[in-house]
This record gives C-alpha cells, structure tokens and sequence, in this order.
C-alpha cells in the first residue's frame, strides 16, 4: 500500500498506527515523527500540486477539511481520479472517528481502539483535576493576528480549553473559527491569553505583542502576565498529540487558579 497524507494531523494519526512504511509522499507542513521529514512533499496543505502527488501514485490519500482552503485539495484529487478519503473532525469525538477509520482501512483497528483508549484515559485524568479547581478562567485563543481569528464552538479547541479547565472566550459562536473585531476581545475579559499562529514557527510568535493593541493593556490576563504562546502543532492539528495541548493547558490553568 502507497499512501500520501494531505496536512499534518493524517501523518500523525497513520504513524501513530504503525504506518509511516507505507507513507510515500506529504504535505509541506507534516513534520512529526521524525522518520519521516525525508519523505517527498506535493505542496502547501492548502493548495497541492497534484502532478506531483500522481507521480507518487498512491494506492489511497489522506485528505482534510481541517483548514479553510482545504476543500481545493478535495476536488483536485476527485478531478484526477485518485483514491482519497476525507477526515474531518470538529470534535475530539471527531478525532477518534479519524482515527479508527484509518485504522479500519488498514487493518489496525486495534491498535487504533487503544490509542483511542489511551487519549481518552488522559483527558479524563485533566478533566479530574480541573473539576477540583477553585475557579474556571476565560481563555483566549487566538489562530490568526491580522485580522485576529478566533475558534468558535465548532472546533476542537474549545473543548480542549474546557476538559482543561477553562472557558473558551467565544466558544459560544456557531462556527469553526472566525474574524472578529480587534474590540471585542477586551470586552470579553479573558483571564489567559494564548498565540496559535497557524503556520508560524513556535519560536517567531510573540505573544507580549498583544498588549500592545488598543485597549488590550486593560485585558486581565494582558495585565496579570497571563499571555503564553502555545504550541500550534499541539492545538492546530486533530490528531493524537492534542491530548498534549490539553495537558499543558492545563498546568496554565492550574497556576492561574
């Protein structure tokens, strides 16, 4: 079996299943495990080049809805007639679903049950600790700076941010993720503030640059040194390591509390 995997999060979820051997090709941005950073690349996540990918000629690809744009990808490979199947979590529901269907295909259901297992066993250890908590903070977390977009209660990170112990500033909102006016994040009064720039290097965010917006000085959590860059490999990508995320979330919160 030859398999091409479309964005980051399908890597990590078929290497966590023992299939990096079958992995011939990937999307610019997979780069966890290790072994296979080497692997030929078939473009941006968001924009493939497609006469690379069919030079690889997979036996099956791993497509995503993860990342608006993504659906380019989809039609790409429905007009080339090659075989894709499309994972599409929302949820961390979504992301056992993800995972257990790639594990069906390829004959690991097992082990795609136990690491299901063990992601869930986890989180239910986070969860208890947090129930303990003496008080929840809003939590802030913001994808995209200019202009800053936010997710909504439709994304994954939302319920990351409440298993952790916290209350996700606009995890009312109907949506995946979405611009929102720059003022309306003072409004909101959170108590943590986190960077998650999609595609940008952990080690080029600045989350002390926050603080220099208008009106943000006042924010609780600009004003009490609440503001961390997290981790976007463990919040931006629905597969196995956002259990990570979670945990590390969680020891924010732990502190603020």
């Amino acid at each position: 079996m030859r398999l091409v995997s479309l964005c980051p999060s399908n890597t990590e979820i078929a290497c966590a299943l023992g299939l990096a051997p079958a992995l011939v090709g990937l999307d610019r941005s997979s780069d966890w495990p290790p072994e296979i950073v080497a692997l030929p690349r078939v473009g941006p996540d968001v924009d493939i080049d497609i006469a690379a990918l069919v030079a690889l000629k997979p036996d099956l690809v791993l497509s995503s809805l993860s990342v608006p744009g993504m659906e380019k990808n989809v039609e790409k490979l429905d007009a080339a007639g090659v075989p894709h199947i499309v994972l599409d979590a929302r949820s961390i529901a979504d992301v056992y679903t993800s995972i257990r269907t790639v594990g069906r295909i390829f004959g690991k259901g097992a082990e795609a049950n136990a690491l299901v297992a063990s992601m869930q066993a986890r989180l239910d250890a986070v969860e208890a600790r947090a129930a303990v908590l003496p008080r929840r903070p809003k939590v802030f977390l913001e994808w995209w700076p200019k202009p800053v977009i936010v997710p909504g209660r439709m994304c994954w990170t939302t319920e990351m941010i409440r298993i952790a112990g916290g209350e996700s500033a606009f995890g009312e909102l109907e949506v995946r993720s979405t611009p929102v006016e720059t003022f309306s994040v003072p409004e909101r009064a959170p108590d943590i503030l986190l960077t998650c720039w999609c595609g940008v290097p952990h080690a080029h965010q600045k989350p002390g640059k926050l603080g220099e917006r208008p009106g943000w000085d006042a924010i609780p959590g600009v004003r009490d040194g609440q503001v961390f860059a997290a981790e976007e490999r463990l919040f931006g990508r629905p597969g196995p390591r956002l259990i990570e995320g979670v945990e590390w979330l969680h020891e924010r919160i732990a502190a603020w509390a």
